[in-house]
């Protein structure tokens, strides 16, 4: 550990902000009840153009110090992971290569979610927080693949390219993996993914989910634009 408390921090007070960035989104999560029961996730946050912050598997009463810097590749650069933490890495990494504008990744098993991706069906965007939280499209499914796997990241390499504009995967068989410009902003959308997955499944009990008008982001927009200060 370090001076900052953060045991993969460099001790820069941008190194420091994103470690409790991270801790205060795992906070979020936990608090809107979209977690599974075990409460697993990764979450992680950019550092430079080489290296980011991950947390370790379980992520309940989360701290600073329990994170650890891992490069781009993949490489344990300080602190710790357990070898169950260590298979993921690259799955971060990846998507830190793929899109240089992400600050943050939260991979979580929240269940109605992960109900879709055991589904192997994408998740239509048709609730008004997916709109406004970053995801105005489906969310694609990744098939399966061990993870850490390269069978594994070479699929999350291939609907990233395919689906330029996406914030979010289902990854087949396993759970959620969404991406954004800090850790709030990827929390918010896990929140929002998760209400909407639970959403089309209680729809499809009374006829089924519908999907938004011609024009509906649009008017989203507009409406955000007009309150924004």
């Amino acid at each position: 550990m370090d001076a900052t408390g953060a045991t993969g921090a460099t001790g820069t007070p941008e190194a420091r902000s994103r470690a409790h960035q991270l801790v205060e989104a795992a906070r979020q999560l936990f608090a809107a009840g979209v977690m599974s029961h075990s409460g697993h996730a990764n979450l992680s946050a950019r550092l430079d153009s080489d290296s980011f912050l991950l947390s370790p598997g379980f992520v309940r009463d989360l701290e600073p110090h329990q994170l650890a810097t891992v490069g781009l590749d993949g490489r344990l650069l300080a602190g710790e992971l357990r070898s169950v933490s260590a298979e993921i890495t690259t799955m971060h990494g990846v998507v830190y290569r793929a899109r240089p504008q992400v600050g943050a990744i939260v991979h979580t098993h929240s269940p109605a979610a992960t109900a879709f991706a055991v589904a192997h069906r994408p998740l239509p965007c048709r609730t008004e927080p997916m709109l406004r939280f970053g995801q105005p499209e489906e969310v694609p499914v990744v098939p399966w693949g061990p993870r850490g796997s390269d069978v594994s990241v070479r699929g999350i390499v291939d609907v990233l390219e395919r689906r330029p504009t996406t914030s979010a995967v289902l990854l087949a068989n396993h759970g959620l993996l969404v991406f954004g410009p800090d850790a709030a902003a990827a929390a918010h959308l896990v929140v929002a993914i998760e209400e909407s997955a639970e959403a089309e499944i209680a729809a499809a009990a009374i006829g089924g989910a519908v999907d938004f008008p011609a024009g509906a982001l649009e008017a989203v927009r507009a409406s955000i634009a007009r309150v924004a200060p």
